[in-house]
């Protein structure tokens, strides 16, 4: 497959990118060669990639990470960079190109120290590759402090060095980073072109993988999910009752008690799959008798990894919670559209019911304040209220409309 396939309902941002790829390549060429670079060129050192969830923003680094990596044979004929079959392609989406890191964090922010890392790593010279590639997939979690680490390798990068940025807009990036990346915004995929990704690379029905489509509104990695994870269609179908649970006080604190221990179980089960794994791994890596005893000066070590662990499964269990705020911002939007008669599609068209039940029974302005109680859970949990103070405050904001 051309690197480009997997990037959905992006076609203006895959023609720069193809365009940037092409350029790229006759500036290696060139100065292989001890030529002339072509002038004009629309290859840059620092790219921005920005766009809502689900849109594609890391897969459009990936993709453009591949394409600078290229060495299929019809490139050196004139072909278009980015084959998806050759070594640099491959090894690139796989995750094994020693030119290409891909930095993403399980964890609420990304530190001085991992940056630092980072930019170390951005000053050598490409090993085996075209070019030295670092994608931050999270960009957005940058500390201040790593903000500005970064910054000055972005100012002053190595000659072959090529930095992608990711982040849902171009806002969570310092100003003083993003002046100087070239900026590219994704957009939300069309509902029909991610049912057609679900059905064609991951082998879902039809109609499941519609379903799912419709139902995340275009974000693919929520779509696959819902279509392929009986547990994730349990919890959005749990969240999904809400509204109708919140007719009195105890409803409220009730739901908001249940919303919170769903979200906390997800992180448990995410612990669960990883963590158990990565403790064992380390304390083999470390020398740990078959009786399970550790080399002394080891404890540090794993308490460190302990603390990671523990961070991690805060930000699992934040964004768990983000993402049953969106489904319930998802459905109060079908309700203000069935009560404004708007012929946009309903995404929650399996509790079609409840929708049509909340939409008779209330107005438009208690639906938009609904949403707006939603909005102002969401700001509280960024601003580290404890969670589930926010969630009550926001099921009972629902109940009052």
């Amino acid at each position: 497959m051309p690197v480009w396939d997997d990037l959905v309902g992006q076609d203006r941002v895959r023609e720069q990118l193809a365009a940037a790829a092409r350029d790229a390549d006759a500036l290696v060429t060139a100065d292989a060669n001890g030529t002339a670079p072509p002038d004009a060129s629309k290859m840059t050192h620092a790219w921005l990639f920005t766009g809502p969830p689900g849109s594609g923003r890391e897969t459009a680094a990936r993709s453009f990470a591949a394409a600078l990596q290229c060495v299929s044979p019809d490139r050196a004929l004139g072909g278009e960079p980015g084959c998806g079959f050759c070594d640099g392609c491959h090894t690139t989406f796989v995750g094994t190109h020693a030119d290409v890191q891909i930095v993403r964090t399980d964890l609420l922010s990304i530190g001085v120290k991992e940056t630092r890392e980072l930019v170390r790593r951005a000053q050598l010279s490409p090993a085996v590759g075209r070019w030295q590639v670092i994608v931050l997939e999270d960009a957005d979690r940058l500390t201040e402090g790593a903000g500005n680490v970064l910054l000055k390798a972005v100012e002053e990068p190595a000659p072959r060095t090529v930095w992608l940025l990711c982040a849902p807009s171009i806002e969570d990036v310092l100003p003083t980073i993003r002046s100087r990346c070239r900026h590219l915004t994704l957009r939300t995929p069309p509902v029909d072109a991610v049912a057609d990704v679900l059905i064609r690379r991951d082998g879902i029905e039809p109609e499941a993988a519609a379903a799912a489509a419709r139902a995340t509104q275009g974000h693919i990695d929520r779509a696959r999910r819902l279509a392929t994870d009986e547990r994730a269609r349990a919890r959005r179908a749990t969240v999904l009752k809400l509204p109708l649970r919140v007719a009195d006080i105890g409803g409220c604190l009730k739901a908001a008690q249940e919303l919170i221990d769903a979200a906390a179980e997800d992180a448990k089960q995410i612990a669960e799959e990883i963590d158990a794994k990565e403790t064992e791994d380390l304390k083999q890596a470390l020398g740990a008798s078959q009786n399970g005893r550790m080399p002394r000066g080891t404890a540090g070590v794993m308490k460190e990894l302990e603390d990671k662990q523990k961070r991690r499964k805060t930000r699992s269990q934040r964004d768990s919670l983000d993402l049953a705020l969106s489904e319930l911002t998802g459905f109060y939007r079908d309700v203000l559209a069935l009560q404004l008669g708007s012929r946009i599609a309903i995404a929650n068209e399996d509790v079609r019911d409840a929708l049509d039940r909340t939409a008779r029974d209330s107005t438009p302005e208690a639906t938009l304040r609904r949403i707006e109680a939603i909005l102002a859970c969401r700001d509280a949990l960024d601003r580290n209220v404890a969670p589930l103070l926010a969630v009550e405050a926001m099921t009972v904001a629902l109940r009052q409309g």
